[in-house]
């Protein structure tokens, strides 16, 4: 028998988030990055995980002590997840996202773009220049892949000279530099290839 993959899309996701506002009672900033963010935006059709930055530390740590009150069991590194779900939410602390740091807050004005906010809780959509950055510092074949499409998708907003100084700003602090500096190079092929072919 095949085991079919679950993936999760905008809908969904949105609908848990809805359970989640009606327990909090405090504001909470989640930032979509990776490919949750890609999804948000309508240019994936679905996730695997559903990745967020909380970049305020009171915030993250309020939210993490109300999840066990709804199901969800932290289970490795930043991931929580709830019995019977097969999907799990990575929660990202501060500006970090996975080992890679941003240079500015995305809660700072220009940073993150509005998806929809709760009562509680606001949903934003990281950057293109962040989120395309740090999928680049990922560098798997599928966040190569993602990349393009983002780039492909909002050619018309997105300035490539501006992407690759602020690529390369960002490895500059990162301490696998030398063997991460090469991927924007690649980037920029697929993305010429993919407008070529």
């Amino acid at each position: 028998m095949v085991q079919i993959e679950y993936r999760l899309d905008r809908d969904e996701l949105l609908d848990n988030l809805r359970a989640w506002n009606r327990v909090l009672r405090r504001k909470v900033r989640l930032i979509a990055c990776g490919g949750t963010a890609m999804t948000l935006l309508g240019v994936k059709a679905s996730t695997k995980d559903v990745d967020f930055m909380i970049p305020d530390i009171r915030e993250y740590d309020y939210l993490t002590k109300q999840l066990p009150a709804m199901g969800y069991t932290q289970t490795k590194g930043h991931g929580w997840q709830r019995r019977g779900d097969v999907f799990h939410f990575d929660l990202f602390r501060g500006n970090n996202i996975h080992t890679t740091g941003l240079l500015q807050s995305p809660l700072e004005e220009g940073r993150n773009r509005l998806l929809v906010e709760f009562s509680h809780l606001y949903i934003g959509i990281l950057n293109d220049y962040d989120l395309i950055a740090s999928k680049l510092m990922r560098g798997t074949r599928v966040d190569f892949e993602d990349c393009v499409t983002l780039a492909t998708a909002h050619q018309d907003e997105l300035n490539i000279e501006r992407l690759v100084a602020h690529f390369h700003e960002m490895v500059g602090y990162d301490v696998a530099e030398e063997r991460l500096r090469p991927n924007i190079d690649h980037f920029l092929d697929l993305l010429k290839e993919a407008e070529n072919g």
